[in-house]
């Protein structure tokens, strides 16, 4: 039997939710353009305390201060399919998958050079 959670329209609107999360935070608080590439909406110029590392995908909206590169864009790019595909079991599913990139199912996913993670 098939997961009404997982790549369903339950998981499409956990993503909507969570892109539009991710708008609230990153609008107001971008003191950079903020510009949408391919889909992605990136926030730029964002206090680092907002996110870990270089930055943060919350639905379709990239969240960073300056790290976002073609090649970042294209990893995080990935990181809104997996918000598509898991809704708002993203973050859980995530957070499971453990804190270390190199061993993180979504980040291996994502791409880990494109990530900066090599």
């Amino acid at each position: 039997m098939r997961n009404p959670l997982v790549d369903s329209p339950v998981s499409r609107a956990g993503w909507l939710v969570a892109t539009l999360v991710g708008l609230v935070i990153g609008l107001p608080l971008s003191t950079g353009p903020v510009r949408v590439v391919d889909g992605l909406i990136v926030c730029r110029g964002l206090p680092r305390w907002v996110f870990r590392r270089g930055g943060t995908c919350i639905g379709s909206v990239y969240l960073t201060r300056d790290n976002d590169g073609e090649r970042v864009l294209r990893h995080e790019r990935v990181h809104v399919e997996q918000w598509k595909r898991n809704g708002m079991l993203m973050p859980l599913l995530y957070a499971v998958a453990g804190q270390d990139p190199l061993r993180n199912r979504f980040e291996v996913e994502a791409g880990l050079e494109d990530g900066g993670y090599r």
